[in-house]
This record gives C-alpha cells, structure tokens and sequence, in this order.
C-alpha cells in the first residue's frame, strides 16, 4: 500500500495513541443521510472551507496564508510530534488535499484512511456521535519552504509546449472534453492545452483506492513520458489532490498542485485574452 495510505486495522491498533491525531475533512456537501453525525472515536472535524482555506480569495479552496493555517492547527491541539490520520465519510474526497496541504508545510506524519468512514464501519469498527474537543491549543508553528508546491495561472501558460512538464486533469471526461457542462455555471467546460485527462474516479473502487498493480496501468502513459514534473489540477484544487495521492509511490519526480485549477484558468483566460 501507497506509504501515505493507511488501513483501518493500522489506524484501530493506533487509536488510543496520545500523539494520534484524527482529522474528519468531510466536506458537507459529501455526507450521505445515514452517516451524517457518525466520526471516529476521538476524530476532529478539519473545517477545510472556512479555517483551512482564504475564504477572501476570489477562487474557491485557495492555501490559507501561514497565520490563518498555524492558527487553524493550534486549535487542534496539532504538535509537531503529532501523527495526523485524515479521512472522509463516504471514501475518498477531500483527504488527499488535507495530506497535501501538510506535506507542503513539511509535515511527514500525515496519512490518508483507505476507505474513509464508510470501509471504517464495514470492517466492524466502532463509531460515535460526537467529536472529541481538543485538551490544549498549542502554539503551533510552520517552516513554510515548499512554495513550488504550488504553481499559476502564469506558471501553466509559459509551460503548455513543455514535454517535460505535465498537467493532469482529474476532472470528469465530460467536463474535460466539453461535452458535459462544469458545476460552475459561470464557466465554460473544456481543459487546458496539453494536458492529460485522468479522472478521479479511475483510480479508486469502492471508495478506496485501487491495487499498486492497477494504479502503475493506469500511470503507464505518464511513466513513460518520463516527465521533470508533473501538475494536478481539477476544478479548485480538491480532487487533483487525489491523483497526486494516488502516484505518489509510481512516478518519482517533481509534483505541484495548480491551486486555482480549471476554476482560475477558465476564469482568466475569458478575460485575458
């Protein structure tokens, strides 16, 4: 298994852990009727639309700045030492951009549940009703230094002829082909120049994701391209988080998320041009 993706035996053999911090990152809108309510024991809801990100941006899901998400942490009760498990109720969602939002801070002990709350409870692991409340806020402090994490609107325009540096779109093949319309209705469907489709959805089943074995097939086309970097995008910055999770043990190279994605793109390129 993909070495930032853990099981629901390991996070159950870890629950009582003092230093184990579990992070519900459910976005409302993806909680089925029959789940909503239901956590982990000792989870925390992780308020990824408001607290973790700049509610002032003019796209939606933008990084935070530094203050904004230290402050966030803190009232977590987030250490340094702490070891941070993340997950969605239904599968797989918004985890993966939790995960990576952690990582571009330096942070290393992150991981991802397989399967969320949903394959939580179908393995038979007990679930309650409310959400543990933090015994202390810390002052909790980030070495931000991975700002290539990140890339824009002016980064993917000087690189669309580069055969090395390549975007995936995890998108839908609907909205990236422009055959089906975006979610956004302010938009226009269709993708960037150059850049490969590998919806979201492909990489997982049953709301985990799939084998190592299916994911290198999936990878292949990439793989042996042999690119110097390669950038996720999607709609706004959520589910390209996803297939980034998802090659993070195939491909070996550089890898940014494009924060304002199709959202940003599809916005300038109307007005600029």
């Amino acid at each position: 298994m993909n070495k930032n993706v853990v099981s629901t035996a390991w996070l159950a053999e870890r629950i009582d852990e003092p230093n184990l911090i579990i992070l519900d990152a459910t976005l409302p809108s993806k909680i089925p009727e029959q789940l909503n309510g239901k956590c982990i024991q000792n989870a925390q809801y992780f308020d990824l639309k408001n607290k973790f990100s700049d509610t002032e941006a003019i796209f939606p899901n933008t990084f935070p700045s530094v203050e904004k998400f230290e402050k966030g942490c803190s009232n977590l009760g987030i250490k340094k030492n702490s070891i941070i498990v993340v997950y969605d109720v239904d599968g797989i969602y918004a985890s993966p951009r939790v995960w990576w939002m952690f990582k571009t801070i330096g942070f290393e002990e992150i991981y991802v549940l397989n399967g969320g709350l949903r394959k939580w409870i179908s393995d038979g692991y007990k679930v309650v009703d409310n959400y543990k409340t933090p015994s202390t806020n810390n002052n909790f402090k980030i070495d931000f230094r991975k700002i290539e994490a990140f890339r824009s609107y002016s980064f993917i325009k000087e690189n669309l002829s580069s055969q090395t540096i390549i975007t995936i779109d995890a998108r839908s093949k609907g909205r990236y082909n422009a055959t089906e319309e975006e979610p956004r209705k302010e938009l226009k469907s269709g993708c960037i120049p150059n850049s490969i489709n590998i919806p979201y959805t492909d990489v997982l089943e049953n709301g985990s994701f799939k084998s190592e074995a299916e994911l290198k097939f999936i990878f292949q086309k990439i793989i042996k391209m042999k690119p110097h970097e390669l950038v996720f995008s999607c709609g706004s910055g959520v589910t390209a988080c996803i297939i980034l999770l998802a090659s993070e043990d195939i491909i070996t190279c550089k890898k940014s998320v494009y924060d304002g994605s199709w959202t940003e793109w599809a916005t300038l390129e109307r007005l600029l041009n």
